[in-house]
């Protein structure tokens, strides 16, 4: 039985998943039950990889539609 990721694991595996195209800026990634399901995780472990990707600019919470890939900014 493999052993569920950490949230430092799962954080890495979302921005890997970001770089990759999977979730293209602008795209609304899967919801918090989703992505527990998806990585054997429960959902406050997906809730807080969440919060701190927010935090750190890579993911952007539209009230009542969800949680998006930040847009690229220019520099």
């Amino acid at each position: 039985m493999p052993i569920p990721p950490t949230m430092n694991e799962l954080i890495e595996d979302l921005v890997k998943r970001i770089h990759q195209g999977v979730f293209p800026p602008g795209t609304q990634i899967p919801s918090t039950s989703e992505l527990a399901d998806q990585y054997d995780v429960s959902m406050s472990t997906v809730s807080r990889a969440v919060a701190r990707l927010r935090k750190r600019g890579v993911l952007v919470g539209r009230p009542g539609r969800g949680v998006f890939v930040a847009e690229k900014r220019g520099r």
